[in-house]
């Protein structure tokens, strides 16, 4: 391991998920695997929201920007580890690893944001369904998809700002798969705590806990108002509207919170690579089929895409 006291790094090299050269041929095989059929199930919903005009809801509208996010996320991880495999080491200058932790980060934060913007469309929709074309009208959806593009970028910016600030590490081996803030700070020697405390406030509070009490109190309303509903079928019916969302929702904040919410030792790293490797891999590959499997709409809308391309 090299020592790097009092010096700024040139280059980090990435460890990846596992150091053991007998499995490398299969996490290359099953990452690629993951990475194809995320980059396929979203590019597919993405372009039946663009093309289908019954699809051509606010709804679907989140939904084809919640495939852009998931496509770039994965990307941006996913990616080094199979370019890394390739080229038989895992380097990567420092300029670009700070640039991968702004990108990850900020992807993140949008989709944090976008999801609970998802769940007040829901909202919307079953608890006060007679206004929900004005108030989901399409210059509201478009504001909202324009600052959950933005805010993440917005927010990630000082603490980027701050990462490049360091001046020390102990060591430019970042025991991670991609460049990520915790394991960052990990290998400092430099004061971090300005740079945690804005994390914690940033990270955790204002895109983790705030969306999940947002989150919270929405669907606590909707199941609410579905309890109202007097009939079996409409309250399956409102149900099974936001079902794919809730599974989503449940899937991220249980990854995070099991990646996040341990003390940073080098034991938690090794343990926080399996759930970021599904945070980054398996949650974009499964949130097409999620929303597709029992989604009418998008079964009817690929069905007729495939009637037309064998025309």
């Amino acid at each position: 391991m090299e020592m790097l006291n009092h010096t700024m790094v040139t280059h980090f090299n990435i460890k990846g998920i596992s150091d053991d050269p007998r499995v490398q041929v299969i996490i290359f095989i099953v990452v690629l695997f993951l990475y194809l059929i995320a980059l396929g199930g979203n590019m597919t919903i993405f372009l039946l929201t663009c093309l289908d005009r019954h699809l051509h809801t606010p709804m679907y509208f989140f939904l084809g920007n919640l495939s852009i996010f998931d496509m770039i996320s994965a990307t941006i991880t996913l990616h080094f580890i199979l370019v890394s495999f390739i080229k038989g080491n895992g380097a990567i200058p420092y300029v670009t690893c700070l640039t991968q932790t702004y990108f990850f980060g900020s992807f993140n934060n949008n989709e944090s944001v976008l999801l609970t913007v998802m769940s007040f469309d829901r909202f919307v929709a079953i608890c006060n369904p007679l206004r929900y074309t004005p108030i989901m009208n399409q210059k509201v959806c478009l504001l909202l998809a324009i600052f959950c593009w933005i805010i993440g970028f917005l927010e990630n910016i000082p603490i980027v700002i701050l990462l490049s600030g360091f001046s020390c590490y102990r060591s430019n081996v970042i025991n991670h798969f991609f460049c990520d803030i915790v394991p960052i700070m990990r290998l400092s020697c430099s004061n971090t705590n300005n740079l945690e405390t804005l994390f914690f406030y940033e990270g955790m509070i204002l895109f983790g806990l705030i969306p999940f009490l947002l989150n919270f109190v929405f669907y606590f309303l909707i199941i609410i108002a579905i309890l109202k509903i007097s009939s079996s079928s409409g309250k399956r019916k409102a149900f099974y509207t936001c079902s794919s969302h809730l599974t989503v929702l449940l899937l991220l904040y249980t990854t995070l919170v099991l990646q996040y919410q341990r003390p940073i030792t080098e034991d938690s790293l090794d343990y926080n690579k399996f759930f970021a490797l599904f945070n980054t891999a398996a949650l974009p590959m499964l949130n097409p089929f999620i929303y597709s499997i029992k989604n009418k709409d998008v079964k009817s809308a690929f069905r007729r895409r495939l009637r037309e391309l064998k025309k």
